[in-house]
Parts: C-alpha cells; structure tokens; sequence
C-alpha cells in the first residue's frame, strides 16, 4: 500500500508511560506514515514528551475532548492523507508489519475501514484475556450490508483502540460523529456499511490492548454502552441486538476458564451479571437525572456537553 498517505492519530490524555512505549513500537514499523498526536491538557508530562517526539502534536482543552468530534477534528485539520490509522495510548504493537498489515484490505477501494486485532496486554487478567480471544479471532473477513442476517451487531464492530478508515468513505458519511457517548467507531462503520462501503477485519494486523476493570469500572463502561445503544437504536435496529451474543459471551467465557479453574466461575458470573445490571438501568437513562447519570457513567464529561 505503499502509494497511500497514512496518518496514523494517537489522542492522549495523562498518560506518559504509555504513549512512550506506543511511540517506541512504532519505530520498528516498516510500512511509511506521519504520526499526529492530539493531547488533551495532560498535566504528568505527556504533552511535553508528544512535542519532544512527534512533529505533529495538537494541544486541546480536556473539556473540549470527545471520542468522536476529536477524531474528526483531526481529519478536517489534516486532510492531505488517504487514510487515518487510530490508535489508542494505551495500545501498541510488537509486529513490525502491523500498520503494513491494517493497510492490505484497502487495496479493494470499496473497502472503508478496517479493525486490527487485539491481543490481551501481558498483565492481563484471565478474563481479560478472554475478552480479547473473544472479540479478536486470527481469521480475516471483509463484511458488507448482505452479511448483516448472519453476523447480526458483529457486522459494524470496530475498535478505536487499533482501526484505520479510508478519507473517501468518512466524508462519503459525514465522518466521525460528536454526539455519542462513545462507539463512535461502531457509529461510523454503521454509516459506511449502509452507504455500500466494505468494512473488514485484519487478522494480520496485531496489537497489544486490554483492561483490567475493577467491578466498578465495569459497570460503567456497561452503562455508558447501554446509553449508546438506546440513543443509537438504529445500528441494532438494522444489525441486530446484543441479548444472543452476550450469553454466546458468557458460554465461552467459562469455557475458557475450565474445570481448573472453577474457583474464577463466581467472579466471571457476577461480573456479566454487573454488567447485565448496568445495561439495563441505562435502558432507562432518560428518566435519570444527569448528575446520576454522570457519576454512573465511565465518561464523566460527556454529561457536561450540549449532546447529553
């Protein structure tokens, strides 16, 4: 792919360690790209190590960050390129081929994004571990619109952590949205498949990301998935819904721990059970008031916006 501009945008925000060993992976890769970094007032030493770095960095106010109005933001201001690689600070890779690897599907032009593959970090917890086995399998797939019946929401599902979307097809569908809480990739990929774009899947292209939620965390990421899935009814409306594959989930999951380790079967129960909880009291978000909503959510500040 080497006759495609590629940018590939990193947003931080207090993160240091991190984006230091993301930056560090990234000189070994051998495909050509501009790194452009947009930091969100970090105030432990990111920003001066993004500018000590990086050529390209752009400093935001942290009230004015939002996952998805910030991406696009970074396109409008850099529109020379043909595609936009988004990696999360969080991430890197370990394959010298991997941003070479998250570039091959592009080679069919109606191909208009592309996830990587995720690989759990090496600190991750088991069931972190699954999480990323689960959603990340090593085989390649390109999707369109007709596969929507057998893949169902699998269809449109994208990752911000490790994703690269063609320039054409984000303007084809009015780029990255700025009123949802996040899945703002989801949103856009939505958008792409209903508009005759390809979105595909690159096995091949590998980079280390997980989390290790505490309970609490959990229930919040889960709420703010819940808000995004009410306020989007449209995706699942057209894609499907997530009630099949989340118990798909919870199958696999204690497959995956096995017999040895049933001592871990309580916790892996009572963590899809938070986080079932929290999916249903986000169903009724709009009988909630905002503070409760604010301090229930993971995105805070995404109560403070004229999108809440």
């Amino acid at each position: 792919m080497q006759f495609l501009r590629v940018a590939c945008v990193i947003p931080t925000y207090n993160g240091r360690q991190d984006l230091e060993r993301l930056l560090d992976s990234l000189l070994t890769q051998t495909a050509r790209f501009d790194t452009l970094i947009v930091d969100s007032s970090s105030s432990d030493g990111t920003f001066e190590l993004a500018q000590s770095r990086c050529a390209n960095v752009t400093r935001i106010d942290s009230k004015d960050f939002n996952h998805g109005g910030t991406r696009q933001m970074m396109v409008n201001r850099h529109p020379d390129y043909d595609v936009y690689v988004y990696l999360t600070q969080d991430a890197y890779v370990e394959d010298p081929d991997a941003i070479a690897n998250i570039l091959l599907p592009f080679a069919d032009p109606k191909v208009g994004a592309v996830c990587g593959r995720q690989l759990p970090h090496k600190n991750a917890n088991l069931l972190a571990q699954h999480a990323r086995l689960f959603n990340y399998p090593p085989v390649s797939q390109i999707k369109t619109l007709a596969d929507a019946p057998q893949l169902g929401i699998k269809t449109p599902f994208m990752s911000n952590s490790f994703a690269a979307y063609r320039q054409e097809a984000l303007v084809a569908v009015g780029g990255f949205p700025n009123h949802v809480i996040l899945s703002e990739d989801m949103y856009v990929t939505a958008r792409m498949l209903l508009a005759g774009w390809k979105v595909a899947y690159e096995g091949s292209a590998v980079c280390r990301h997980s989390h290790n939620y505490s309970l609490r965390e959990e229930f919040s990421r889960y709420f703010d998935i819940g808000v995004f899935q009410s306020r989007e009814s449209w995706i699942y409306a057209t894609f499907g819904g997530v009630g099949g594959e989340g118990m798909r989930y919870v199958k696999s999951e204690l497959r995956f721990l096995g017999w040895r380790r049933l001592w871990l079967w309580p916790l892996a129960i009572l963590r899809n059970a938070v986080k079932l909880l929290a999916y249903k009291l986000s169903k009724q978000e709009k009988r909630l008031p905002r503070g409760v909503k604010k301090k229930l959510g993971m995105y805070k500040r995404y109560w403070d916006s004229p999108h809440a």
